[in-house]
């Protein structure tokens, strides 16, 4: 029988149905292989690029003020003079500049996840992403009037927020779209093309100031007309975002909200074991990202000194950039040989990471301080994969295991678990992104109360020990008290 295709044409290859208002798909069904081969797979595929791209700018913007905060000193700010020369006042005030993105966008991301089943991801694709358009322009416009108190650009800061919410209903719509098999690629794919935003924001912004100061003159005008630059060049991305996902992507009726699904996630206690290790992975890659141009002004401010060196932020941006292309090798290595495994190696590798770091500052070798982070970036990408690869694995071990033992039709409760993993997905990034902003708070707070950000880098080599503790005891433990706090080891998560 001839059905109509995704794209409202009659064709010859038997493929799915869909309503034209909205561009709803009235039926989905990627776990049968039938169905993923006949059209299936490629219009998960189309979504999950159009997904990307605007996830991408959402990153973007998000993660803008890390990259400009370095440079508006020189712009005549004089709450962020002395940056880079350690001014404790400033390193606090830049801190806290990169950090309120990080607190609104972890905030935002429950509604963004719940909006997907209500909105559908078309709509809401368009109108998250339409939405960037506010923070950029009015970063644009308050960054050319040299008088703004800090309090304005504080609330400039919040509403760049919104592009951190992005993530979570991107991941939710997406992880609809594919079979089990291939969820963990997939979601790496789609999550590491919104990180790249980050390194790809940390590099083009330093380049566009100097750009600024070569057609002025090196003064405050010069900085100011750079940074003007560096955030009017999303606007028209943003705009193609909007029309490419109004024009092309697709919302899923299957996906539409099951309050009792929601409910059992967010009583599930993986929900928020995972949510915890996810502040280890995530909330370190975004924290980090948001911070590094600041650390490495604030601890190697020599190095604006070096001739190829025309801000700190070129060489930034490099730990956004492995992050992210590490993170697609996560979710690939989990989906072969399960996600709690990498995990535990992953948070091992982070802490001594860590003492690297340290050993490095204690050296001040830059050297050693940038391969350091290089190789932290690289696992948080890796653990960012490998553990939103775990969760849809749990929720399927755990009510497929419910199904077997209530007699439950097998069908129905793979739909649920996806709705389920779909909920968990939003609460679990939306928990990680305020690790990203308690990080940078914890850096903030060491720096005012002790001089010295070592106490909250040594913490977080505790912090990330103490997750490989927790990812071996509730999902690889096989024998040692089971009985008294069961394991998923069973279930290769």
């Amino acid at each position: 029988m001839t059905a109509i295709a995704a794209t409202g044409q009659q064709t010859e290859t038997p493929s799915f149905e869909f309503q034209k208002k909205g561009r709803w798909l009235t039926h989905w069904e990627p776990d049968n292989p039938e169905f993923w081969a006949s059209g299936g797979e490629r219009t998960a595929k189309k979504n999950l690029w159009f997904s990307v791209f605007a996830e991408n700018l959402g990153f973007s913007v998000w993660v803008l003020w890390g990259s400009i905060v370095t440079a508006m000193g020189a712009a005549g700010f004089t709450f962020l003079e002395g940056l880079g020369k350690g001014n404790p006042t400033a390193v606090a005030n830049a801190l806290l500049l990169t950090s309120v993105p990080s607190l609104v966008g972890a905030t935002l991301r429950i509604p963004y996840t719940f909006a997907i089943p209500r909105f559908g991801g078309r709509a809401f694709t368009a109108f998250s992403a339409g939405l960037l358009l506010a923070p950029t322009l009015g970063m644009a416009f308050f960054v050319n009037q040299p008088d703004t108190p800090m309090w304005v650009f504080v609330l400039l800061a919040a509403l760049a927020g919104v592009g951190g919410g992005n993530f979570s209903s991107s991941m939710a719509n997406i992880s609809f779209f594919f079979p089990e098999g291939k969820k963990g690629a997939a979601l790496g794919i789609n999550a590491a093309g919104g990180n790249l935003g980050v390194a790809q924001t940390q590099l083009a912004a330093p380049l566009l100031v100097t750009l600024g100061t070569h057609l002025l003159a090196k003064d405050a005008a010069g900085y100011r007309l750079g940074i003007t630059l560096a955030i009017l060049l999303w606007v028209p991305f943003i705009v193609v975002a909007v029309v490419g996902a109004l024009r092309y992507m697709d919302s899923i009726v299957s996906a539409k909200a099951d309050g009792k699904s929601y409910k059992l996630a967010l009583t599930n206690r993986n929900t928020w074991i995972m949510a915890f290790l996810y502040i280890g992975t995530f909330g370190s890659f975004i924290g980090f990202s948001f911070a590094f141009p600041t650390l490495i002004k604030a601890n190697f401010p020599h190095l604006a000194q070096i001739g190829w060196i025309t801000m700190v932020g070129n060489l930034a941006f490099l730990g956004a950039f492995v992050g992210s292309f590490s993170r697609p090798v996560g979710g690939w290595i989990a989906d072969k040989v399960g996600g709690a495994r990498i995990t535990v190696y992953v948070f091992t590798g982070m802490a001594v990471s860590v003492a690297l770091i340290m050993a490095a500052l204690s050296m001040k070798s830059f050297p050693l301080y940038l391969t350091a982070f290089l190789l932290l970036f690289v696992l948080t990408g890796i653990g960012n994969g490998s553990t939103y690869r775990m969760i849809p694995s749990i929720f399927g071990a755990t009510t497929k295991q419910y199904a077997a033992e209530n007699g439950l039709d097998a069908a129905e409760t793979a739909a649920t678990a996806r709705r389920q993993a779909g909920a968990a997905i939003g609460v679990i990034g939306a928990v990680g992104a305020f690790g990203g902003f308690i990080l940078q708070q914890a850096l903030r707070l060491s720096n005012i109360n002790f001089g010295s950000m070592a106490p909250a880098f040594w913490g977080y080599a505790v912090a990330f020990l103490v997750m490989a503790a927790v990812t071996w005891w509730c999902y690889l433990r096989t024998s040692f008290a089971v009985e008294r706090m069961p394991s998923l080891a069973y279930a290769n998560v």
